[in-house]
């Protein structure tokens, strides 16, 4: 850009230059001022166009005195301007990895949103719909297995199940008579099965077909039930055992039903009384046992201090023997 004169009037300095710096006068073709250094033609004010307003008079600086031009004061603030005028938008300071970040974020957001999406399509709430209520029976979990469903505890005492005589490992085949062949049905008859009603439960144990009769219960009365246990003064017996090293025992060809002692503990109920690593506990407290959580569940459920009858089968092939055991349970903490 050809530099600007700062004075074009008559007179004196009709083709010459005064410096906006220091006042001297400058050739035009002059491009600093001899004197000061100045950049003739812009002054402090560098790279600032002048702005020529028709009809204008100028009241900044040194030239106030012409009119037709303006040009910026001495203290006049330093601006950069693009083509027509205006100002350049800053452009933001990311860097490529910094975009790369925000593109992942998108892009893993977006996932995020459309999965969401999909679960919804596929399972939509149920706005309003009340939990579905079902009668209780007091076991631990329906699982399907031949013949019907099983389960691998009844609790907690006192339960419809366990005033029915059912115990962990019973197969139910019929309920309020219907077959039961899987899980889920037995579920849905608990949902069709009135809270109170009694009904009839066909089940297996030991390969040999029972009856008994059941009278259902509400979801409040089974956590009565089993919140007055878990709070009992008399507290939870003690074995002296340790559940996870037991071993159910199923073998129909040798009628032997049962769980295998794998380990006593040293000086405890069972030890000190004559319960033997390897013996098959059939009987607790005149109680079948058939799983290593109904075991479980009958010693914690004896009284401290009282004297059960545990029936074990001791020995291999002919030589083994069912033995009576009388053995007074412990306190367990």
């Amino acid at each position: 850009m050809e530099p600007q004169p700062n004075f074009s009037g008559s007179g004196d300095q009709s083709g010459a230059i005064v410096c906006a710096q220091c006042g001297s006068p400058m050739p035009k073709e002059m491009r600093f001022c001899r004197s000061c250094g100045n950049r003739l033609g812009e002054g402090p004010a560098e790279y600032t166009e002048t702005v020529r307003l028709p009809n204008a008079t100028a009241t900044a600086g040194v030239n106030a005195q012409f009119t037709g031009q303006y040009a910026p004061g001495m203290a006049a603030p330093m601006t950069r301007q693009t083509g027509g005028g205006y100002p350049r938008r800053r452009r933001l300071g990311f860097t490529g990895m910094t975009w790369l970040w925000i593109i992942l974020g998108i892009i893993f957001a977006g996932g995020g949103i459309m999965s969401a999406f999909v679960k919804n399509v596929r399972n939509p709430p149920r706005i309003g719909a009340p939990a579905a209520s079902r009668s209780y029976v007091g076991v631990d979990g329906f699982e399907t297995t031949d013949g019907g469903v099983t389960f691998d505890v009844v609790t907690p005492p006192g339960s419809p199940a366990d005033n029915a005589g059912l115990v962990g490992g019973d197969i139910v085949t019929s309920f309020d008579g219907q077959a039961v062949t899987e899980d889920d049905q037995m579920m849905d008859l608990l949902r069709q099965t009135p809270v109170g009603k009694t009904v009839e439960v066909i089940y297996l144990r030991d390969g040999l077909i029972n009856k008994t009769q059941l009278t259902t219960v509400s979801e409040g009365t089974f956590n009565q039930l089993r919140d007055a246990f878990s709070s009992r003064p008399e507290g939870k017996g003690l074995f002296g055992f340790e559940s996870d090293q037991t071993t159910r025992i199923n073998d129909p060809a040798t009628r032997t039903f049962g769980v295998r002692m794998d380990q006593v503990q040293t000086n405890g109920p069972a030890d000190l009384f004559g319960i033997k690593e390897g013996d098959i506990i059939t009987d607790f407290d005149k109680v079948p046992i058939r799983t290593e959580d109904e075991l479980l569940s009958r010693v914690r459920r004896a009284i401290p201090y009282s004297t059960v009858e545990v029936v074990v089968l001791r020995g291999d092939g002919t030589a083994r023997q069912t033995v009576k055991i009388p053995v007074k349970i412990g306190r367990g903490r």
